[in-house]
């Protein structure tokens, strides 16, 4: 089975390590390429080659300031891995919350 573009999506975007740096890295605050080199310790090409990933899947938004291109974290396009997780989360709560009630009933009829 052929692996999807990573600019397909949002979770194949965010599925490479440096781009989840770079995510975290905007999500405290806006900044620029040269920030995101200095804060990350990776070259400049790769860094601009993941931003430009996370811009095609809307993950990242840019503004001019001047010479310098700053970027930011557009949260609203998480929503569709926020959407799965929170499948995965009611489907393991729902299997806790089994498990504890069949524990309390087992404790129930040992005593």
């Amino acid at each position: 089975m052929a692996r999807a573009a990573t600019t397909s999506d949002v979770f194949n975007a965010v599925a490479e390590p440096c781009r989840r740096e770079i995510i975290g890295a905007l999500a405290a605050r806006e900044r620029s390429v040269g920030e995101l080199v200095e804060t990350l310790r990776l070259p400049q090409p790769v860094v601009s080659k993941h931003l430009a990933v996370l811009r095609a899947v809307d993950l990242v938004g840019v503004r001019t300031d001047g010479r310098r291109r700053v970027y930011r974290l557009e949260p609203a396009a998480l929503a569709p891995m926020e959407k799965w997780l929170s499948g995965l989360r009611r489907t393991w709560s729902d299997r806790f919350d089994r498990f504890d009630a069949l524990l309390a009933e087992l404790q129930d009829g040992g005593s």
